[in-house]
């Protein structure tokens, strides 16, 4: 048995009229694959591109090891130069990679690469992040603290996404006080009778080839897989949505406080309480009994 998951839509191109008719208002995911070939980008930015120019730049890595308690908000989990993490990339699988990595406030001449596309929503201009990855890395199923509209850029290589709106948090085993689904799930193979609530749930998925753009409405949890080693850039616009919004309100300046503070004092009794209780909540809504 597999995850009940429909493919997200493509296009080839799409204007900003039917962007917003048919994918922005009712918040549905779509894949626009020819939208950035005039950009210099799309031909410049591969592995080799990057550590020439960033080969000096010391970056922060993140793997796949569950949360400790003892580790901040967003702490990395080791360091390197940019040239020796691409050539790691390059020889051989790993779990290391980078996420949130500013590159106007890093590499400023890289925004002559690339142009913010008028999707008809304000994009933020200061943050536009890169993320990193080697073959079969990926990121835990999580959704983004800000509950953004994301657009996501991928080049080099395959990257698959699989896609949950907010309607399927009753299925995904959400730890509470928190951004993800338990850490142990493996989404790409996922074991139904330790988690037999993923049964119910409905999602999106897709491969994303160079050059392709995935739309991720507001509060979509998302799980990205590096088929192969690659990298994406992500703009972001603000959650326009009066119950996202205030949701995002709430992550930013009380739950990640709360959350760091519940650590800093009960410890790993904190962590090991709230994967409990992802799992107890869960069967609790779904009338399971384990």
């Amino acid at each position: 048995m597999k995850l009940n998951l429909q493919d997200i839509p493509r296009v080839k191109t799409i204007t900003k009229q039917d962007f917003i008719k048919y994918y922005f208002k009712p918040q549905k995911p779509v894949v626009i694959e020819h939208l950035i070939e005039d950009w210099p980008a799309y031909q410049k930015w591969r592995l080799d591109y990057i550590k020439q120019i960033a080969g000096d730049i010391t970056v922060p890595l993140y793997d796949d090891r569950p949360v400790d308690y003892k580790d901040g908000f967003n702490e990395p989990h080791a360091k390197m130069k940019m040239a020796d993490y691409i050539d790691l990339l390059k020889r051989e699988p790993t779990k290391y990679r980078i996420f949130l990595w500013n590159i106007l406030k890093e590499i400023p001449q890289l925004q002559k690469d690339f142009k913010f596309p008028d999707f008809g929503l304000r994009l933020m201009k200061g943050i536009p992040m890169l993320f990193f990855g080697g073959e079969d890395s990926h990121t835990f199923m999580h959704y983004d603290i800000d509950l953004a509209n994301i657009f996501h850029f991928h080049f080099e290589g395959k990257k698959q996404c699989i896609l949950f709106d907010q309607t399927q948090n009753d299925y995904l085993y959400k730890i509470p006080h928190s951004l993800i689904t338990r850490e142990d799930i493996d989404f790409k193979n996922p074991d139904f009778n330790k988690w037999p609530a993923l049964k119910k749930a409905k999602g999106y998925v897709t491969e994303l080839n160079h050059g392709e753009i995935l739309y991720m409405p507001e509060g979509y949890w998302h799980y990205m897989r590096y088929i192969t080693p690659g990298f994406s850039m992500s703009l972001r616009a603000t959650a326009r949505n009066p119950k996202n919004f205030s949701k995002a309100v709430y992550n930013i300046f009380f739950m990640r406080h709360f959350d760091n503070a519940m650590r800093r004092l009960k410890g790993q009794n904190w962590i090991d309480w709230k994967n409990k209780q992802a799992i107890i909540r869960t069967h609790k809504t779904n009338g399971i009994r384990v």
